[in-house]
């Protein structure tokens, strides 16, 4: 560890983390917690460029997008397919050898999309018909500019320069657009879970 790169230190770090699922945790049932805050007191306290997320390191973000993440991947486990698109784009934008922001912005935008599916109960409609859905079938009152602002999102990731553009084999994108995505997306999942349950519905 002292003698190699910055990316091998992340590695032994990722593998703890993963390898602790492996073994007898009832000594130790809050051992995820207490790792990934020891780990990022020390990564913020010496300005290291990453933070560790679920047992992945990604780009420095602060400490509410941090949460905003954390509260996403923490969802019930029927919303399962939300939480694996959060933790795709997060792997795909950590990868340290070849960061793929593309596919990672792709991976947000579609945890928006299972969320509002299955909030309105049409799985299969496109994010805009999911919104309105969401409104005029479950009658829970989104924010007009939030959703308006993801409508737009979603147009944003299907233009000239987007992922959903299968026309094109590059993109311009760069971390601070997975970034955004990524903090962004998980930011509006819970939104829209914590209206659902204050309307009523289960998870």
């Amino acid at each position: 560890i002292l003698e190699g790169g910055w990316n091998h230190v992340n590695d032994v770090l990722e593998y703890i983390f993963a390898y602790h699922e492996t073994i007898d945790t009832s000594s130790e049932p809050q051992f995820k917690a207490r790792f990934t805050t020891c780990c990022n007191q020390v990564l913020e306290r010496n300005n290291y460029a990453y933070r560790l997320i679920n047992g992945i390191f990604i780009p420095i973000i602060d400490k509410g997008e941090i949460a905003s993440i954390s509260n996403t991947l923490a969802l019930p486990t029927s919303l399962n397919t939300v939480k694996i698109h959060i933790s795709t784009a997060m792997k795909l934008l950590s990868n340290r050898d070849n960061p793929d922001y593309r596919n990672s912005i792709k991976e947000s935008i579609s945890a928006v999309e299972a969320i509002c599916g299955i909030v309105s109960g049409e799985p299969k409609s496109t994010l805009n018909g999911a919104l309105k859905s969401i409104e005029r079938k479950r009658q829970i009152a989104l924010h007009k500019a939030l959703a308006d602002a993801f409508s737009k999102l979603y147009g944003y990731t299907s233009d000239e320069h987007g992922i959903r553009h299968s026309l094109l084999d590059e993109s311009a994108l760069d971390s601070e657009d997975a970034i955004f995505m990524l903090v962004s997306c998980s930011a509006f999942v819970n939104y829209v879970v914590q209206k659902a349950t204050k309307a009523g519905l289960t998870f």
